[in-house]
């Protein structure tokens, strides 16, 4: 009972256990069974048969979590409504398709048959079904092929297959990035892309500017409107003609004042923060706080060893060690801010987290370092605070092993929001890159996608090469076990689980496997070009400003025109004015967290 009615508890709990992998379960069949339940709902209101619902629904699983919609439509057509398996299944595919979010294969979820058995006995047996039908397609166009049967089976091993049995589910598959994309048909999901190449195709994430920039920065959507006027509200690929003005004084100064006043903004959320949490502020903003003249370093993103928080946070301790040794060479003061939260059972992220604390204790309190760089993490941070943080940012970092990122939308935000990029050629930054030039993106850094495969294929990386030759890097590992950050034996631990993790390898882990050693050298020297640029801010300006201009194809606008293109099949129309009037009116009658303010 206590496991049922916990189930709206928290949204996926800590599944290390058995306890919470069937809580976890449950939940993900209870949000498809709802939402099943509300799509049949609405479409028998008009509809007396099924014959149209594949022309009047579509269904888009967002990676594997809602990949049990699959198995509980074709339940909810076959056993409720007597259509035969064949037409449940013909419906079923032309209503769904698939978006993968991740390569990292240990997050293509796996569930234990025989707890699916048990929690859902009627969709297993459909899964079941399913999986044979599909084995037979395989041996059909590949006869003999039994290793590719075995690799392709929605059940392998008394292990259910989410991603398996979303692709087959679905006419269509996509990811996220163009180099995501590739990934899948050329490594992830090659056997299936192989199988049908139609059915993969690319949508490009994008973002709202209509939240991202004209809601969350007003000022700077101001000073955009005053130069090309208000037409890439709706039509962003207008959006592109800020550029123009790029190298114009004026607005290079303008571009700069609103900087600083957002800077300001985020410090004021800051200590109002401070003050609701901890009742104190002055002296907490005299520690840990740099004013607007530093540069705003920010990473904010869900912390996980791909993304690679650790290196932001080993450059950081090469820089403060850099600078005790030297106070005098650093011109440009550095305010790290980073933020995100970790899952419930990931101990590692959990790990890097204590490290950054650590670090922020260290530097921030250390007055040969403290009037130069400090270190900030943003508790509790949401989108809420994101809307304040990204457009007080100067430097927005997007360092993940290149091959790794599906897309991001972070790195899209900061852009519109005038911040310069630190990033590899990963996700969506490579089609970033190119929309804006490589004139004006001048903070790529680190291995390519290619070159961490090559190196995974042959395993000729050995970071213990690189901690032995570069003495920067083994002075910042070596201080994570040296007693110099930490103050109590769980801190010990942690650092000491990370210092191993890079240097070792936990168990039946390699060593540093997503090649932080490998890019933290490049990713030094870069940020040595970035304290070069800013000491320039007219030059700043100007680069922000194209980099601006540039995300005009990066509008979620387009991405929905994508997908209503691509893969729903949904052609355009025009607006019914009085439609969108009533339904803007039921929206704000039930925003009751007034997510768009009355006089907006």
């Amino acid at each position: 009972a206590s496991e049922n009615t916990s189930l709206t508890d928290v949204l996926y709990p800590n599944d290390n256990h058995e306890a919470g992998k069937r809580i976890r379960l449950k939940q993900e069949f209870l949000l498809v069974s709802a939402s099943l339940q509300d799509i049949i709902r609405h479409y028998r209101e008009k509809h007396d048969t099924f014959n149209e619902f594949p022309d009047k629904v579509r269904i888009q699983i967002n990676d594997t979590h809602p990949a049990l919609v699959i198995p509980e439509l074709m339940r909810i057509l076959t056993q409720e409504n007597d259509l035969s398996f064949m037409q449940a299944w013909n419906i079923t595919r032309t209503c769904c398709g698939y978006t993968n979010h991740t390569v990292l294969k240990e997050a293509l979820e796996e569930w234990n048959a025989a707890r699916m058995s048990e929690l859902l006995p009627r969709q297993f047996r459909l899964i079941e079904h399913l999986n044979g039908q599909f084995c037979s397609e395989i041996r059909a166009k590949f006869p003999g092929d039994e290793a590719r049967v075995r690799q392709m089976s929605i059940i392998e091993g008394g292990q259910v297959r989410m991603a398996n049995l979303a692709i087959y589910g679905s006419h269509k598959v996509n990811g996220v990035a163009r180099l995501h994309t590739e990934i899948l048909k050329s490594s992830l999901f090659k056997n299936f892309y192989e199988l049908d190449t139609d059915k993969f195709v690319n949508v490009t994430n994008g973002v709202t500017q209509r939240r991202w920039l004209l809601y969350c920065n007003p000022k700077l959507a101001h000073f955009v409107e005053k130069r090309i006027g208000n037409g890439w509200i709706t039509d962003f690929s207008q959006f592109r003609k800020i550029g123009d003005f790029a190298a114009d004084p004026e607005s290079q100064q303008e571009f700069l004042c609103i900087k600083k006043e957002n800077k300001l903004r985020f410090l004021d959320m800051i200590r109002k923060d401070m003050q609701e949490r901890h009742g104190t502020t002055e002296e907490f903003m005299q520690h840990h706080i740099l004013g607007a003249e530093a540069i705003y370093d920010v990473q904010i993103k869900r912390i996980h060893e791909y993304k690679r928080q650790l290196m932001k946070a080993l450059h950081l301790l090469m820089l403060y060690h850099e600078v005790k040794d030297n106070p005098q060479t650093h011109r440009v003061k550095r305010f790290a801010i980073f933020g995100g939260k970790a899952a419930p059972g990931y101990k590692v992220a959990k790990n890097i987290i204590r490290l950054i604390y650590c670090l922020a204790r260290k530097i921030n309190h250390d007055p040969a370092t403290a009037h130069q760089m400090k270190v900030f993490y943003v508790e509790n941070y949401n989108v809420s605070k994101a809307e304040v943080i990204i457009p007080a940012a100067d430097l927005s970092e997007q360092i993940s092993t290149a091959g790794m990122e599906a897309s991001g939308t972070g790195n899209m935000k900061f852009s519109i929001n005038g911040a310069l990029t630190i990033c590899t050629d990963d996700g969506a930054n490579v089609e970033m890159r190119e929309s804006v030039t490589d004139e004006w993106w001048p903070f790529l850094f680190g291995a390519s996608a290619d070159e961490n495969l090559e190196m995974k294929k042959k395993h000729n990386y050995n970071p213990l090469d690189i901690y032995a030759s570069k003495k920067p890097i083994k002075r910042a590992i070596d201080a994570l076990i040296d007693g110099s950050l930490t103050e109590n034996d769980a801190e010990v631990e942690a650092l000491s689980n990370v210092h191993q993790s890079l240097l070792e390898g936990p168990p039946g882990i390699i060593a540093d496997r997503f090649f932080v050693l490998n890019d933290l050298m490049s990713y030094y020297e870069t940020q040595k070009r970035v304290e070069e640029l800013y000491t320039n801010p007219s030059k700043w300006a100007e680069y922000a400003i194209h980099n601006m201009a540039g995300m005009s194809p990066f509008s979620a606008d387009v991405s929905i025109d994508n997908y209503a293109k691509k893969i729903w099949g949904l052609e355009r129309c025009p607006p019914d004015l009085d439609e969108l009037h009533r339904v803007r009116e039921e929206y704000s009658e039930h925003d009751r967290c007034r997510v768009i303010p009355n006089d907006q």
